[in-house]
């Protein structure tokens, strides 16, 4: 229990600080934000549940969930998580457009749509450790 709430409450304070983020206007650090968080959310079921694994996909993440813990993980779930993932890179880096910084390509919808992706899996790795307990 300790390994999921550590790693839970972090994923959680990082989807505040992407709310703080939207709210200002930084929407591509909401964005990414939000990708943190879901992330740290899957990674504290895996790790708590003794499946530590790496990497930054949140869709990855899942599907390891999904095949090594026996979890239903609902395709429109799957679907928010390709989403985040896309949120990794483009909103930190430059030079991952061809032109112009990454504040000129994230909107503020965008940033919405990402913090409620970010929600849902948030609420499904609780929803899944609460289960499993």
């Amino acid at each position: 229990m300790r390994e999921f709430d550590r790693w839970y409450r972090q994923a959680v304070r990082n989807l505040e600080a992407a709310r703080s983020d939207l709210a200002s206007g930084f929407y591509e650090w909401a964005c990414f934000k939000a990708q943190q968080a879901a992330e740290l959310a899957v990674k504290a079921l895996l790790r708590a549940r003794g499946v530590p694994r790496g990497g930054h996909s949140v869709l990855k993440l899942l599907e390891i969930a999904e095949a090594e813990l026996g979890l239903r993980v609902p395709q429109e779930l799957k679907e928010a998580a390709a989403e985040l993932d896309n949120m990794y890179i483009p909103p930190r880096y430059p030079d991952a457009f061809a032109e112009g910084s990454p504040y000129e390509f994230f909107t503020k919808a965008m940033a919405e749509r990402a913090m409620a992706n970010a929600e849902r899996i948030l609420r499904w790795a609780a929803e899944a450790w609460s289960a499993g307990r």
